[in-house]
């Protein structure tokens, strides 16, 4: 692969010293004598030198007891990789229950988070509701008697095909306090890819609702549900919870129903008992089947267990957000996408508070996001790079309008930024001191392989380096080493985490096709990464997406970013079709400034900007002028789809898609050309 070095970035955060000695990270360092940050890293991935003990097993064990993480039953040993990296069993011998560590003793009598927020929630029309960790304890155990009382038990999957609405951390933890794998479905899913979760997971029990608001819209969903149903099979019980008032006729929706399956949640939940014991289960026991795509399509079942499950988002709250009692979390997603449960498991294993919100970041306005932060006092705010380069189109006034002091740390996942959105956050958000944790990891771990500490100096776009106990590298296609080479390579695992799947549902085959089959004994994330001169990691996006161009390789996301460098241009994505000459030729779509005209010369001058940055070869070949491009309900562009235009070809799946109008608008823009 050829190196192209990273931008020149410069430090643009400096944490003082202040700051760094409040932080959990610099109190765990103390505790164990560890001088800085790069003796952090090495102490809980590597051999750490001569400064006491180290490595993975040694940190994973540690932080049990760090984090108060309870076992009914102790461990063995801390992992047994006999079977090699690929089939590593952690804690062989504990037994334990993540409703037990994030649910059960915060609700306790004597506890002081009884009666605490677990969930504070806001409706997209504007209603508000908060959840203690008291009621949140014991619907949990309703759900838990419900699923016992239709024959679920340990083993079982259970769908949650769900509005965002306070009742899915009651799903989700009622399905683990039996010992039944939470399948959690998006609710922005179509039938077909609600189908094909649910024949693959076969799943008896779905909990869904009958709709939901979406800029200002009911989205029906329970009719979704049964299609799905009716597609796939499986489903004996359908539970549905009344969001838009449908049961009472009270002006929502007109859903079908089937009276031998289908149950209203306050019959089905709220007349259930509210006392339930914990279940407890193996360290491996199956905890989610967590959905990703798949290169061919077919989603991938993910296998998470009670131990990684829990220990993942922890870990990554604790020191990667610095959580701290009264802080009150918010990260932009769906129960539906991994950082739903991540933030959920994460947060309520310290007794915090999670903020939910069901609607579109920018209805009515595009400062709903900064309101609900200043009027909810919230501490923590995480968001996709994408959704930020939208809302920043926007314009710097609508955040401006608002008190955003409570903020302490920002977050953000899902893609590589560019320069100008990251500086942009970084700024008007974060008001130029908050640090943005922008990690990478994936469903695959439920949680991060790339994470920065809050003590760190931060480059814009930067993610830091390699998350706490997390055996990393960077590689070139031979399988050698290239990280302190400051080259591009393949991001890999060398050994496992407690969190990283422990198969794919579909069976080992697969898994070990998709992860461990291009190097011995490496997990292929299918990342490209790079570390520069001075220590920072960056992701260059998917390796599988890269441009080759005339023998030459780059990443869509670079050129994307000296796209984003001009103040003409707002959002960018770019592909690569077949052409005779080059083998690849570069095409781009952007969404230029409100302020400025799409006119021929203007994409001339981008070019010309590629060109002087990337090199001739990588200049858009055509730059297409949009409205908008096709994205996830998160504002995740869906550049499968783009690509797919691109090409001419079929896209396969978009049921995951909100603005299907954005990919017609793509077509005929193309078609203007033939």
């Amino acid at each position: 692969m050829t190196d192209r070095p990273t931008a020149p970035y410069p430090v643009v955060h400096e944490p003082s010293r202040k700051w760094i000695e409040s932080t959990n990270v610099w109190e765990f360092m103390q505790t164990y004598d560890i001088g800085d940050h790069e003796e952090l890293i090495a102490r809980t991935t590597g051999d750490g030198g001569n400064e006491g003990p180290a490595g993975l097993e040694w940190f994973w064990d540690e932080l049990v007891e760090y984090l108060d993480i309870e076992f009914f039953t102790p461990y063995d040993q801390v992992c047994d990789d006999t079977d090699g990296p690929q089939f590593t069993d952690w804690y062989p011998g504990g037994r334990l229950n993540i409703a037990h560590n994030v649910l059960d003793r915060h609700a306790t009598v004597d506890s002081t988070h009884r009666e605490e927020s677990a969930v504070i929630w806001e409706g997209e029309p504007g209603d508000v509701r908060e959840v203690s960790f008291g009621d949140l304890h014991a619907q949990a155990n309703r759900v838990a008697n419900y699923l016992e009382s239709t024959g679920v038990d340990v083993g079982d999957t259970v769908g949650l095909y769900m509005p965002m609405v306070p009742e899915v951390a009651a799903i989700l933890y009622g399905c683990f306090k039996v010992g039944a794998i939470a399948v959690p479905i998006f609710s922005g899913f179509g039938v077909d890819a609600t189908a094909t979760r649910i024949d693959d997971s076969e799943c008896t029990v779905l909990f869904t609702g009958d709709g939901f608001y979406r800029r200002g819209s009911e989205i029906e969903l329970k009719g979704t549900a049964d299609s799905a149903i009716e597609a796939a099979g499986h489903v004996e019980h359908v539970v549905v919870y009344d969001r838009l008032g449908s049961r009472d006729g009270g002006g929502g929706a007109d859903i079908p129903w089937q009276g031998d399956r289908d149950a209203w949640w306050d019959d089905a939940i709220g007349t259930a008992d509210d006392s339930y014991e914990s279940a407890s289960l193996p360290s491996n026991q199956e905890s989610m089947l967590l959905y990703s795509s798949g290169t061919t399509g077919e989603p991938k079942g993910i296998v998470h267990t009670h131990a990684g499950g829990l220990l993942q988002p922890a870990k990554e709250i604790h020191f990667g957000f610095d959580q701290r009692p009264g802080d009150r979390f918010f990260w932009v997603s769906d129960i539906g996408w991994m950082m739903g449960p991540w933030t959920l498991i994460g947060n309520h294993a310290f007794g915090g508070t999670v903020f939910m919100y069901e609607g579109a970041p920018d209805h009515p306005e595009p400062d709903r996001l900064w309101e609900m932060i200043d009027r909810h006092d919230l501490t923590q705010f995480g968001i996709s790079p994408t959704a930020i380069r939208a809302l920043r189109g926007h314009g710097d006034d609508w955040v401006e309008s608002h008190d955003l002091s409570s903020l302490r740390l920002l977050g953000s996942t899902g893609e590589p930024w560019d320069r100008e959105s990251w500086e942009w956050f970084y700024e008007k958000v974060g008001g130029g001191e908050r640090p943005i944790m922008n990690i990478s990891g994936g469903t695959e771990i439920i949680g991060c392989f790339l994470m920065p500490t809050p003590i760190q100096p931060l480059k814009p776009c930067s993610l830091g380096g390699p998350g706490l106990g997390m055996d990393i590298d960077i590689i070139d296609a031979e399988g050698n080493s290239v990280a302190e080479s400051n080259e591009r390579g393949f991001l890999v695992a060398r050994r496992s985490c407690p969190s990283m799947t422990k198969s794919l549902w579909s069976g080992d085959e697969r898994y070990l096709a998709e992860y461990w089959s291009t190097w011995d004994d490496l997990w292929d994330h299918g990342d490209w990464a790079q570390q520069d001169e001075e220590g920072f990691w960056f992701l260059h996006g998917r390796a599988d997406d890269a441009l080759n161009v005339a023998g030459r390789k780059v990443g869509p996301a670079e050129i994307e970013g000296v796209l984003a460098e001009h103040e003409a241009v707002t959002q960018a994505a770019v592909v690569g079709v077949p052409d005779d000459t080059t083998g690849t030729a570069v095409i781009a779509f952007v969404i230029p400034d409100s302020e400025y005209e799409p006119t021929d010369a203007l994409a001339e001058r981008l070019r010309t900007l590629v060109g002087r940055q990337q090199g001739k070869p990588f200049r858009p070949r055509e730059i297409y002028f949009v409205d908008d491009l096709p994205r996830t309900q998160s504002g995740k562009i869906i550049r499968r789809a783009v690509r797919a235009v691109a090409q001419r070809d079929e896209p396969g799946d978009l049921s995951s898609m909100e603005n299907p109008a954005a990919l017609r608008d793509l077509r005929e823009r193309l078609a203007e050309d033939v």
